[in-house]
């Protein structure tokens, strides 16, 4: 079951735009991340939820998606429903590199959870934090580290393994279907004969 959440978990760049996500569903997904682990159980990680299209409209042009592609995505028409913003609460700790290892969890844990949902999403670590924190009007305590884009995917990821040249660089074929070279267990692992 995990195995199939993670095959459902792609990085999504396009999506159904006429598939509204809710608030209910964004603190759903909060919800599950509250569970998971926290750095010394501090707890430092707080979430900007974004779901009326005035909002997604004001953060999507801060955001930067896929530099591999050439082409630039989300296309018009195929963006994001909502957004969560993760952000670190510095009243509870200045560290911000302390953090990062939550980011990840949290933000994985809330992908796999939209995948159980029918939704997918894509983690942005490219985006403009200044003028984010600004546009959200977020307190200067709250720096936002990652932005998380939900929504109904509408495009083909496929996995296939890395070429002999061992290049991980994804790509869109002729029919735009997006292709992720995925390194081998075996090359993976560094003890051992294992395949």
């Amino acid at each position: 079951m995990l195995k199939d959440l993670l095959l459902k978990n792609r990085s999504y760049r396009g999506y159904d735009e006429t598939r509204a996500v809710t608030r209910k569903e964004l603190i759903d997904l909060v919800e599950h991340a509250r569970l998971t682990p926290s750095s010394v159980n501090k707890q430092a990680l707080k979430y900007y939820l974004a779901c009326e299209r005035e909002e997604t409209d004001r953060i999507q042009p801060l955001t930067a998606w896929a530099k591999a592609l050439k082409k630039e995505v989300p296309y018009k028409g195929h963006c994001p429903r909502a957004f969560i913003v993760i952000c670190q609460d510095t009243a509870i700790s200045p560290a911000l590199d302390a953090y990062l290892k939550d980011v990840g969890i949290v933000a994985q844990t809330m992908l796999l959870r939209a995948a159980e949902l029918g939704l997918g999403g894509c983690m942005i670590g490219s985006f403009q934090k200044e003028a984010l924190q600004q546009v959200l009007k977020l307190r200067e305590q709250l720096r936002p580290l990652l932005v998380l884009a939900i929504g109904k995917p509408d495009e083909t990821i496929v996995l296939e393994n890395v070429n002999e040249q061992g290049d991980t660089t994804y790509y869109r074929d002729a029919q735009d279907v997006h292709h992720v070279p995925k390194r081998s267990v075996r090359e993976l692992v560094i003890n051992g004969e294992d395949s």
